[in-house]
């Protein structure tokens, strides 16, 4: 019952928002260019939630400790760059797309190959990549929950994403990003609740206990590597802050920002809204959204120690 609820919301928003998104181009991809700081920076956010995102943040507190997140915490110095210099000036520019700021920055034959070349590389070659990782989280929690199997986890994970995107334009899926987002959020917070409630969790003094200095997993709570390990520092400090926040591609985290979060910052009523909204969506990234998942993360460790211990209690799920 909830899922169908869920799935006749999320069509809904894409119902009521078709009947605006059909007029022009401007309302089927900028939403009329009306949208608000709050309503974007919610919808920025929940685009970086993936169903393998807290998957990904789990593993690498498990492997590695909670600093192990620098990989990407790095990525607020481009994620702030972007806030206070490129957001008003992507919503100056008055583009429909990013690709179509190329078209006017660079112009000709430059332009023609720089567009060519970053709709097979991110469309195929990147979004392959991306979609295929998102899609086995999609099997993996499907066969956890439901036991069914990998082919129609995709089919009802996909169907309605592809109906509400394609009737609604970018408004629909704005709306629909606030209302799931809304949801996974909660799930989140109530998954890190459940987690502290846990017997082997209780038994060492709850959250507190968990995150105490006599606490079984001490060695996993530090935010920042290990001073004296120069290889840590290096690979989860060091690299990330030097290298990685400047060099590396990703909506929100590159320079200037792009994609998907642009899309947005383009949508904004006026520039001012595309600050409020790239602000709000780095601080619900980097500081609220994770750390849900990093507490279950840290329970992960007391609760199931090992992959062998996580295979003996879900028996039923593929082990790659």
């Amino acid at each position: 019952t909830i899922l169908v609820a869920f799935f006749a919301v999320v069509l809904l928003i894409g119902y009521i928002a078709s009947r605006s998104a059909g007029k022009d181009t401007s309302e089927f991809f900028l939403g009329g260019r009306g949208m608000p700081w709050w309503l974007l920076g919610i919808s920025m956010v929940a685009c970086t939630f993936s169903a393998d995102t807290p998957n990904l943040v789990t593993d690498l507190v498990r492997q590695n400790g909670v600093a192990k997140n620098w990989v990407w915490w790095a990525f607020l110095i481009t994620g702030m760059v972007t806030v206070f210099i490129y957001a008003k000036l992507w919503r100056r520019s008055e583009v429909m797309t990013d690709l179509e700021y190329y078209e006017l920055r660079y112009h000709g034959k430059v332009a023609a190959f720089l567009r060519g070349f970053r709709s097979v590389f991110l469309g195929l070659f990147f979004n392959v990549l991306i979609m295929a990782t998102v899609t086995l989280a999609i099997i993996k929690y499907g066969q956890i929950l439901f036991g069914i199997p990998a082919w129609q986890c995709v089919l009802f994970g996909s169907i309605g994403v592809v109906i509400y995107a394609t009737l609604g334009g970018l408004k629909g899926v704005i709306w629909a990003d606030f209302f799931q987002y809304s949801i996974a959020m909660f799930g989140a917070v109530y998954a890190a609740y459940v987690a502290i409630q846990q017997p082997e969790i209780q038994a060492i003094g709850g959250l507190s206990g968990m995150l105490g200095p006599d606490s079984p997993i001490a060695d996993k709570l530090s935010i920042f590597p290990d001073p004296g390990d120069l290889s840590l520092v290096v690979s989860m400090l060091i690299i990330p802050i030097a290298v990685q926040w400047w060099a590396v591609w990703y909506p929100g985290a590159e320079p200037g920002g792009g994609g998907y979060i642009a899309q947005r910052m383009l949508a904004a009523k006026d520039e001012k809204n595309a600050v409020g909204a790239t602000l709000l969506f780095n601080f619900m990234h980097y500081a609220m959204r994770p750390w849900p998942w990093i507490i279950v993360a840290l329970a992960s460790l007391i609760c199931y120690p090992t992959l062998d211990s996580i295979k003996a209690q879900f028996p039923g799920i593929a082990p790659n």
